[in-house]
């Protein structure tokens, strides 16, 4: 019994012990800035998860009113679709469209490797084969500037080969005061080993959202949290007294879902014959059977009521999510897409009020937010709405990186948002 006893503590305690994220920084060593990167500017990339592009007015966000006001601000910018974080996190940073990236959705299937990626797993996580695209950290490393990233979707994966020289396994168990802390220490390196750009993420307005909504009061908390802190940290890198640039998004907006009146997956689909993929705004058929493919639509399409039928080969050009951009081959053979506040759901257990994930162009809660203040930026700039695609060659053009592969983003922004 003692023996028993003694065996299950022990796998406790090493499950346990396995299930704890490592909080160390991870540095690669011996990366050193080249000569040339010494001397060009620094940018600090700041994503504040759910954080709709009407928050900083909505609850009064006084110290990034301020800095916006100091800087460039758009109406609001335009994610990819799906709105959902992992796609629109990796869209910033490679200036490609989700399935032209391969990152699709937070949760999706791939058909050729018959293997299903989560953002919940982290061997998924940190597997570089499932990203495509350069992100802006593999492309300054790869161009002899340093990087560094306090979170984002891609950087704990070797992508290209390459991480970030300064980056951290994604935990939300680090006190905001030593992420603080760690940014200024890196700023405060010695200039061959000082990075010139650095990612930043907060995910807690986005918890907010979910779980309370998009207006109740505990959002409102988390958005006035959020610019104290940004105010804690924007004030800590100037006290270094080096030109730091900062560009400020989010990833999507937020809205209020009919939690009571959800879609249950349609009769017409045979799990037998389609792999199911995918939930709320967007749920994917992948065909085990190809000759299932028009007779199910056809029925879908009739039997359809708060929710769209599409084919791989129909979607909409706006979405940019059909068979031309799949490059992955990643996308379902038949998507449907509900209709807001309509989501699909298939658990006993009722959704939380607040989500994403909506075609931006029919849902404006889907919005997200740009503003960007610093050396390099216009001042008292406002301008309209525009794709999170073209974020890319911003960043690039501040930082004098160069780069020669193909990207859906284009350089429209760099003439009205910087000097």
């Amino acid at each position: 019994m003692i023996r028993h006893l003694f065996l299950l503590c022990f796998f406790l305690l090493a499950a346990s012990a396995s299930a704890q994220v490592d909080t160390a920084q991870q540095v690669t060593p011996y990366r050193r800035n080249s000569p040339e990167q010494q001397e060009k500017p620094y940018l600090i990339l700041i994503s504040a998860d759910g954080f709709r592009y009407d928050y900083a007015d909505k609850y009064d966000a006084k110290h990034l009113q301020a800095l916006r006001g100091q800087g460039v601000q758009a109406a609001s910018m335009i994610p990819s679709f799906p709105s959902k974080t992992f796609p629109n996190h990796y869209t910033l940073v490679t200036g490609m469209y989700p399935a032209t990236h391969g990152l699709v959705n937070n949760h999706f299937y791939d058909p050729q490797r018959k293997e299903t990626y989560t953002m919940r797993d982290k061997s998924k996580v940190e597997d570089s084969s499932w990203y495509g695209g350069v992100p802006l950290w593999v492309l300054a490393e790869q161009q002899n500037m340093l990087a560094a990233s306090y979170y984002w979707v891609g950087s704990e994966a070797p992508i290209k080969g390459i991480r970030p020289t300064y980056y951290y396994l994604y935990n939300e168990g680090i006190a905001f005061e030593d992420r603080v802390e760690t940014v200024v220490n890196w700023l405060q390196l010695p200039e061959e080993r000082r990075p010139h750009l650095i990612t930043f993420y907060l995910p807690e307005v986005d918890h907010a959202g979910h779980r309370f909504g998009p207006d109740a009061p505990e959002t409102r908390a988390a958005v006035q949290e959020l610019d104290a802190n940004l105010q804690q940290l924007t004030e800590a890198v100037a006290a270094t007294g080096l030109p730091v640039n900062y560009i400020f998004v989010s990833d999507h907006g937020m809205t209020e879902i009919d939690t009571g009146n959800t879609l249950p997956l349609p009769a017409a689909v045979d799990t037998a014959r389609f792999h199911i993929s995918g939930g709320g705004m967007v749920v994917e058929l992948h065909a085990k059977d190809r000759s299932a493919i028009k007779s199910t639509y056809r029925k879908l399409k009739k039997e359809a009521e708060g929710y769209q039928v599409y084919r791989k080969k129909n979607m909409p050009k706006h979405l940019h999510y059909g068979a031309k951009e799949d490059a992955y081959n990643r996308v379902g053979d038949i998507l449907l897409l509900s209709e807001a506040p309509r989501v699909f759901h298939f658990s006993s257990r009722k959704p939380a009020p607040g989500a994403h994930g909506y075609d931006p162009a029919t849902v404006k809660d889907m919005h997200a937010t740009f503003y960007a203040w610093g050396p390099a930026f216009r001042k008292g700039t406002k301008i309209p709405s525009f794709r999170n695609i073209h974020v890319y060659p911003v960043v690039a053009e501040i930082l004098g990186l160069k780069y020669h592969h193909q990207i859906d983003g284009k350089p429209i922004l760099v003439k009205k948002v910087l000097k």
